[in-house]
Parts: structure tokens; sequence; C-alpha cells
């Protein structure tokens, strides 16, 4: 691989040389033109500027100056939104400090289906590296895409289901090096078409190493190597799918392919191997006659598998099977409004096996009707809708009489109602000044995970109890006991106040929020330890180490954690800016903040810190240069059992180089980042004491589109 890549740049730069002359402009923008790019997950096909709710999109050259292996890493910069970060393997979008089952992750509308939701650990099974724009919705998102999305959503999209015609063969390819873990990443994507038919290619395959960091990994040691060890990743995939297009209805259908394996930072000789399946598609019914004048229908069927292994034997398998149907109708204005009806269904077969499961397998289904209703008045457009969804969570209590056979630990099915309702307006004051204000009201149930896990999470390093259970404590004895009561579902009353400024040279934004969160969901620290097969307490177990002459490490004890409910309070903003100063030079500067409280007055964990970056770009010619700085601010507003994180400055250059050879337009760059070594640790992240953020590294790329 390695040999075809070093051949790739080669022929490259000797184009280069020989055609320096071709191109007398840049051939595009390294940023996204917010005035025509259509949110795809939004069923208005609005801009960001006619959203009332916070949006982002990365897309074309700026979502390709942000890529990385994970997700989470790839938008980690985008305002508003942080990294997960467990190493450099696998790592999901925070997104104003909430992460895990408050994020709805999709795949061209659809849920990814995978275990992302379920542990730091597990990898987002979606590819950036194929993708044609993110969509990133800030704050509650749970009228299209149901409960799991009342903290943002994060739509990945790509050309996977062709749905508009086109001639001939048009796509790109794509092919990166990095030196930090002697990492190669190539993919491509290819769509032809004749007629009314169109069809879809597109592949990857990414190979790393060890990644290299600035000191050692543990916060601790003193000396010892400057490889993450077991960071290494090795993955590949592709994607098939056709279209047939006519003028009033338009059906595409696709499989893709995944597999990916990877190290577990911070666990000697454990590693995961992950594949999925995935079927999709859409059928679109346009110009009917009638009330409902367009119907559109999204179907997804997901086989996921990964298991986790200790080196050569399997410890658990995660296995998560679902199908997806999402349908709804376009209706014809009434009384000015035009909106959507639909239902949506999703049915989720999760399981985990083996000696170090956590959570019981569990089929979650739910239904829901949504309503979505817009209409324009003059210098305002009013958006308002509701959704109703039951969820139900069949668990099988199989799991609980090997896990503590001396309890009878039986579950009835779960059910809960879920009510969210919206309402939003955008006030366009004149031709360059948008003023937008949305509320949310957004219930949650909780998920599988929060209510009944019972057992060791060795991503987290954590032993995890639902909230389907209480300990009690009889003669000293720690004894976990099924609760009477259900978990209750989770309440937010979101305010989103929006502000934003766009003219050809100039465009800003300010967002500001408030999230109020009744009976949320959080993992409270014990002062319990789980060791030898049973509950004492942590100084128990400090006397029992120093008595054994051990380090807590060696003496294998696990945290415990409870999953309990409490009333928090979530506020912040998120600020940006970008000015073209003159043909040749533009600025961007950003900032966000996120403050999260419970109602005992503790805070709430694993927030990150306020952040504020800078960039300059330099355009001339062929050429685009830019410099970034971000600094990321200590954080000491920390929940229990928490410590606190430095504070660190990351410095990252890049030249972009853009060349014009008949019908291919080609973009060369090379890209450094943590140009300083600093050490960084991210304070969101399960491993900060444990896996900093790489040390000082380049990057050689090289993409072609034709």
């Amino acid at each position: 691989m390695k040999v075809k890549y070093s051949a790739i740049v080669l022929a490259v730069f000797a184009a280069l040389s020989q055609n320096s002359d071709a191109v007398e402009k840049k051939i595009q923008k390294d940023e996204s033109d917010i005035e025509t790019i259509l949110i795809t997950a939004s069923p208005f096909q609005r801009t960001i500027l006619e959203s009332s709710v916070p949006v982002t999109i990365l897309s074309g050259e700026e979502l390709d100056q942000h890529q990385a292996a994970t997700l989470g890493e790839t938008l980690k910069n985008v305002p508003g939104v942080h990294s997960s970060y467990f190493g450099p393997v696998a790592s999901s979008p925070i997104i104003r400090g909430l992460d895990g089952p408050r994020i709805k992750v999709l795949q061209n509308g659809l849920g990814a289906s995978d275990a992302s939701r379920v542990g730091p650990d597990h990898q987002v099974s979606t590819e950036t590296s194929t993708a044609s724009q993110i969509e990133i919705l800030r704050g509650p998102a749970t009228l299209l895409y149901g409960s799991g999305a009342i903290g943002g959503v994060v739509n990945v999209v790509d050309n996977r289901l062709p749905v508009t015609r086109q001639e001939g063969l048009i796509g790109e390819v794509f092919a990166q090096y990095d030196n930090v873990a002697d990492a190669t990443t190539i993919s491509t994507d290819l769509n032809a078409g004749v007629g009314d038919f169109v069809v879809h290619l597109d592949a990857y395959n990414r190979s790393t190493n060890d990644y290299k960091i600035p000191v050692p990994a543990n916060i601790n040691e003193q000396g010892g190597s400057t490889k993450l060890s077991n960071s290494a990743m090795d993955a590949d995939g592709y994607n098939l799918g056709a279209g047939w297009i006519q003028d009033d209805t338009v059906v595409a259908l696709a499989y893709g392919k995944m597999n990916s394996e990877y190290g577990l930072p911070g666990e000697e000789g454990v590693f995961i191997k992950l594949k999925q399946d995935r079927y999709q598609g859409v059928v679109d019914w346009n110009n009917l006659d009638g009330f409902v004048n367009a119907v559109h229908w999204q179907n997804a069927y997901t086989d996921y598998e990964h298991s986790e292994i200790d080196v050569v034997e399997v410890g658990t398998t995660f296995k998560n099977e679902s199908i997806e149907s999402r349908l709804w109708g376009e209706h014809v204005a009434v009384f000015g409004w035009k909106g959507v009806l639909g239902l949506h269904y999703n049915n989720s077969d999760f399981e985990a096996i083996g000696e170090e499961a956590f959570t019981p397998p569990t089929k979650t289904d739910s239904l829901a009707l949504f309503l979505m209703e817009e209409r324009q008045t003059g210098a305002f457009i009013w958006q308002i809708g509701t959704r109703i969804e039951q969820v139900t969570h069949t668990v099988n209590n199989d799991f609980f009489a090997a896990r503590d056979p001396q309890q009878s630990i039986a579950f009835a099915d779960t059910d809960y109602v879920a009510l969210s309702g919206s309402a939003g307006v955008v006030y366009k004051i004149d031709s360059d000044n948008t003023l937008a204000f949305n509320y949310a009201y957004s219930e949650r149930a909780p998920s599988a995970s929060e209510f009944f896990s019972y057992g060791p999470h060795i991503g987290s390093g954590t032993y995890e109890i639902g909230g389907g259970f209480e300990i009690t404590n009889n003669n000293d004895q720690q004894t976990v006991v099924q609760t009477a009561n259900d978990m209750d579902k989770e309440v937010s009353n979101n305010v989103d106040l929006s502000y934003r400024f766009n003219t050809d040279d100039l465009n800003a934004s300010v967002s500001i929020f408030h999230n109020q969160v009744d009976n949320y969901i959080f993992e409270d620290f014990t002062n319990l330890v789980f060791s030898d097969g049973g509950l004492v307490s942590s100084q128990v177990f400090a006397d029992q180490v120093a008595t054994l002459g051990e380090s807590a490490d060696e003496a294998g004890g696990l945290p415990v954690v409870v999953f309990a409910q409490q009333n928090a309070k979530l506020y912040g903003y998120e600020a940006q800016i970008d000015w073209h100063l003159n043909d040749h030079w533009r600025i961007e500067a950003f900032t966000d903040y996120t403050r999260a409280k419970l109602a005992s007055g503790l805070n709430v964990p694993r927030i990150p810190p306020m952040r504020i970056g800078s960039s300059a770009h330099y355009e001339s010619g062929n050429w685009h240069t830019e410099m970034e700085v971000i600094r990321n601010s200590k954080q000491d507003k920390i929940a229990m059992n928490e410590t606190d994180t430095r504070g660190y400055t990351m410095v990252s250059a890049s030249a972009n180089y853009y060349l014009a050879l008949d019908n291919v337009d080609m973009t060369i760059y090379i890209k450094g980042d943590n140009l300083t070594n600093q050490e960084a640790r991210v304070h969101s992240s399960y491993l900060k004491d444990a896996a900093p953020l790489s040390s000082r590294s380049f990057s050689i790329g090289v993409r072609a589109r034709f």
C-alpha cells in the first residue's frame, strides 16, 4: 500500500513541476457557502441562514482539511463540538457538553446503529473520508430523529444513495500519509450515470501504527515510551449504490461493508475487531395530486458486531441488529403553513455476550408520529413541530441470573411515552442581518445501558450499576438489588438565540443557549470498589492494596458508578467570525463555552473547558496557506472523582497547491499539527490521564476530482 502511495505522490509532484502555470486562480474555496448549501437533515431543505436551530455544515475543502480517523476528531474544532477522545482510535462528538445516548449519529438521515452510544471505546461506524458533507445540529433535534437526539444530531452524508441524474463519470481519489503513526489513508468516490440510471461506488483503506506522543502516556510517569501503546488501527470498507431517477419517482438502494481492527490504549494486548453490513434505501414520490403532494420513505437494515479480544481470547462480543424506517408526506399549504406529517419506526436487537459484558441483551422498539410545519410571512420564517414516541425495552433476564445467581432479578417490559415540541422563528432584519430564536421541549427515555447495566465496563474503567438497581448495606455487606421503581424520563427545556451577519466579505454568528434538564442521568461515583467478585469500600480496598504492596492498577479494582438522576442546568455560547480582508487574506476566529451544574451544586462530569481559536489564511495564485492557533482553557469545574486538566495551546499550519490537468482538479497539501509538541490532555476523555494527544506531526496528501 505504501509503495503505491509513494508512486502516486511522486507522479503528482512530477506533474506539478511540468504544469506550475496551469492555474491562474484557486480552483475552489476552502470554506462552505452558507447561502446555498442545504441542510439535508431538515425536511424543509433550508440553508444555515434560514434555520432557527444552530447548524454547522462541513463540506468541500473545509471537510478535507479537518479529516481524521474518527468522527469525533474530525469535528472537534467545530464551535460547540468536542471529542470524547478514547485515544486516536475511537472518539465520538460531544455537543454542548452532551454525548453518548443524547447525541444521534446518522448516516444519510438514519441512525448509524452501532455500539458507540454505549461506550467511549466503541468506534462510530461512519467514514468521513468518503463523506460529501457533515451536518451538526446543536441542541435538541428530537422531532424528526427521536429522543436519542435530545442533545443534537450529527448527520454524515455521502453519495451512496444516488437521487439526481447525471451523465458520464465523476468522482474523486484521495491519498494521505501521516508520520505521527506511519499512517496511510486511501479512498475513492465514483459516480456514473446514463439516462434515468445512476450508480455509485466508494471505498477506503486506513492503516496506522502506534501513535507518537510528546510525553509518557501516564500523567504520573517519569520517563517511558513516547508512543501510545496499543493505538494502532486497520480499517477498510466500501459502499455500492444505484438509483432510478424520473421526474416524479426516485428509487435508490445501497449496500455498505465496514471492517475495523484497533487497539484499546491503556489495555495492553486488548483490541477490538469490528464489522458492519448496512442496507439502505429511499423512495420519493413527487408531484402528487391532492392534499399530500410528495411522499418520502427511508429505510435501513444494519447488522453490526464487534468483539473485544484479549491477545487471542474473545472477552465480550457486542451485536446490534436494527431496522429503521421513516415515512413522511409533504402537504400543500393550509392558511400559509406547509409541512410534513410522518411515522418513524426503529427496532434494535442489542446484546453483549461474554464474561465482561456489562449490559444484558435488550430489544428496543420505538414508534413515533411527528408533525413539522413552516410558514413564511414577510421577513419572518415560523417553524413549529411536535412528536409523540413510544419506547419499549424488552430485556433478557438470563443475564442477571448468570451475574448474580443468589438473587431473583427479573425486569418486565419497560415502556415510555416521550413527547417533544418546538417553536422557532427566523427574522431577516435586512439583507445582511438575521435573528433566530428556538424553544424546544424534549423528553428522552433512558437507554437500555443506563437502566440495566450491571457489571465491569472495561472501556471506561468502572463497574457500572444501572438505574434499575440500588445498593443496600446489611451488616457492612454491600448488595446490589433490583429497585421497585423505573427510571424517570429526562425532560429538556432548551432555548437558543442566534444572531447571524452575512456579506460577501464578512460572516459572523453568535448563539447563546440555556438548557434545563430535569431528571438528568449521569454516572455518579460511589465510595465503593468492585474487587474479587464483591463490593468493598474504597478505604478497605486501599488498605488491602497497601497490605499486599501492590498498586491500585495491579490489584484490579474498579470504582463503582451508579446511573443516578438529578436536575441539571447547562448554558453557554458559540461565536465565530470569517472576514475576507482582501483578495489574499482571510481571518477566522471562534470561541465556545459550556457550563453544566447539577441541582446539588456539583458539576456535571467531563464537561469540556472554554475554548478560543483563530486562523489566518493567505491565497495567491495556485497557493492557499493557513496557520491556526487554538487555546483550550484549564478545566477546574469538575465533578467528584475527577481531576483538574491543564490548559493547552495547539498550533497547526498547512499549505495547499491547486493544479488543473485537463478535466482533473487536483489539490496537493502538506499539514503540520501540534507544531510546538505540546502535552495536551482532553478533559472529556475517560483516558485523559493515560492517553495524551499525539505529538508534532506532518501529513502530505493529494485529492483529485474529475
